[in-house]
């Protein structure tokens, strides 16, 4: 029965939790490539075939923002037992490039002082940051996950669990308007002039759209469902589009943080209909902060990062619980149809059939009514039986210690921007056990992480230069200095929970820094 189910197991494909003993380590001050000594012999070549040169010779592979590396440029490469941070010195001839290795990857990057990030065409200092929160009017409660968009424009965001968030606006985009969005909520708006100050508070006025008992059952939520996905070549971008995201991801052993990622990507996210081609990935800038005090502590190891963002994308990669040979796994109910922006849509709840002996997904998915057009689903593996699918999920378990998923989440949502749909926010929440044999008591950890768009671009899309491009699976820098706001400049990012900035702050942290677009 589960071998039905596609999309469960490429999900397991992309989220599979290593975990290891950490023991006591030395301090990571040892040297990289760029310390090795190289001789070369090519002559004058030009700056890209220099460094496919030295690719093939150390086994690197480059990645750089195409804009900052003139690849035709005339170098020489004569050099003998000299350093290959120094042969890099020679070839690009730019002080204000920075070098950093990750894997097998060396990573070129703009200075700070010398650069604008990501193709910004304004400094940062003329850049206004919005920042406030998002709260439903009647209990003062926040909502997370809101959209926070620029109403004509592919810009925005999403609030955290606390219903933060921050958005920055440049010059250009000081006459359009701030548009807040949530499923059976009104749509709340204001001039971005009029919110250009800190600390916003929008409540927002949840609607109740008076639905005769009668209508709801007169609805087949499995019709619904069908025609949403009939509709999927009207509604979702048939062209490629980029994508600027904020990804982050952490792992938190009881309450107390043992690992935290962030980075700022982009994305060459490819038509939704017809594509042959997958989507891409380049970072423009990341960090990561690990638990300094890890000598003897168990730990858990997301190691999918963005790749199970991208499989997480249900309409590209079909939500199990839509797919037709599916639905005779699952029971569905129209439960009620809520309030959309101007719009409105149904509510459909689904779980997994009784006599189904394997975990598959209950939760809610969020149709428009008027062009079926999926909007958000929320869902999750059935805990009574997820003690199944342990091996899907954990690899290289540590041994003398037990591990198993207590609890597997997701939300994924879609934004409407000038009558096409595109991916939003794509949320993961998992929980697990471990206990170490002959112990009494088990340890438990919580894994999440979390893409949200910041702004969707149309225009010129290409698909990237192999050199620009990181692979899906590993996004993060092992390099950071200390957990600091001002390091994102002038990218959008997620403003980290009041418990997640707490445990930031409270971490011994060991952390390096590097930035730059690739």
């Amino acid at each position: 029965m589960l071998a039905q189910n596609g999309f469960i197991f490429r999900i397991f494909q992309a989220i599979t939790i290593s975990l290891l003993l950490f023991l006591p380590r030395k301090a990571e001050c040892q040297e990289t490539i760029l310390d090795s000594l190289f001789t070369f012999s090519a002559g004058t070549v030009k700056t890209g075939d220099a460094l496919d040169i030295i690719t093939r010779r150390t086994g690197y592979n480059f990645t750089y923002d195409s804009r900052i590396i003139d690849k035709d440029r005339l170098a020489v490469m004569n050099f003998r037992e000299t350093r290959l941070s120094v042969i890099l010195d020679s070839i690009i001839r730019d002080p204000a490039i920075t070098y950093s290795v990750i894997e097998k990857f060396i990573i070129l990057s703009p200075g700070e002082a010398a650069r604008t990030l990501a193709g910004d065409s304004i400094p940062f200092t003329k850049i206004k940051y919005i920042t406030g929160m998002v709260t439903d009017e009647a209990t003062s409660e926040p909502l997370p996950f809101a959209t926070v968009a620029l109403k004509n424009r592919g810009r925005g965001t999403v609030t955290n669990n606390n219903g933060q968030f921050g958005l920055k606006i440049t010059p250009d985009q000081l006459d359009d308007t701030l548009a807040v969005s949530y499923l059976g909520y009104v749509r709340n708006e204001l001039p971005v002039r009029q919110a250009l100050h800190p600390d916003l508070v929008f409540s927002m006025k949840r609607e109740f759209i008076p639905i005769q008992e009668i209508i709801i059952r007169n609805h087949i939520p499995q019709d619904i469902i069908d025609r949403a996905v009939t509709s999927i070549r009207h509604n979702y971008s048939e062209e490629p589009v980029y994508m600027t995201g904020f990804y982050r991801e952490g792992v938190l052993k009881k309450r107390e943080l043992q690992n935290y990622s962030e980075a700022v990507v982009r994305i060459y996210k490819s038509a939704y209909t017809g594509a042959t081609l997958g989507d891409q990935l380049k970072i423009l800038k990341s960090r990561k902060i690990e638990n300094a005090k890890l000598s003897d502590t168990l730990a858990i190891r997301l190691k999918a990062g963005m790749g199970t963002c991208f499989k997480l994308d249900g309409i590209k990669n079909s939500f199990d619980f839509l797919e037709k040979k599916n639905m005779q796994d699952y029971k569905y109910r129209l439960n009620d149809i809520v309030t959309w922006e101007d719009e409105s849509a149904y509510e459909i709840e689904f779980e997994q059939r009784e006599d189904i002996d394997q975990p598959l997904y209950k939760g809610v998915v969020y149709i428009n009514t008027s062009d079926y057009a999926v909007l958000d689903a929320e869902f999750e593996l059935n805990q009574a039986l997820l003690y199944r699918l342990k091996d899907s999920f954990i690899s290289n378990s540590s041994r003398g210690f037990r591990t198993r998923p207590v609890s597997v989440k997701y939300s994924v949502s879609y934004r409407k921007i000038n009558g096409v749909y595109y991916l939003n926010h794509v949320r993961g929440d998992m929980v697990f056990s471990s206990k170490q044999r002959r112990k009494l008591f088990s340890s438990q950890f919580t894994v999440f992480f979390e893409l949200a768009i910041t702004d969707v671009d149309t225009k010129n899309v290409k698909r990237f230069e192999r050199e620009e491009v990181a692979p899906i699976h590993s996004v993060i820098s092992r390099t950071i200095t200390n957990y600091d706001p001002d390091f994102w400049g002038s990218q959008d990012f997620l403003r980290p929970e009041d418990n997640l900035l707490k445990a930031l702050k409270d971490m011994k942290v060991k952390l390096q820094e590097f930035s730059g677009g690739r």
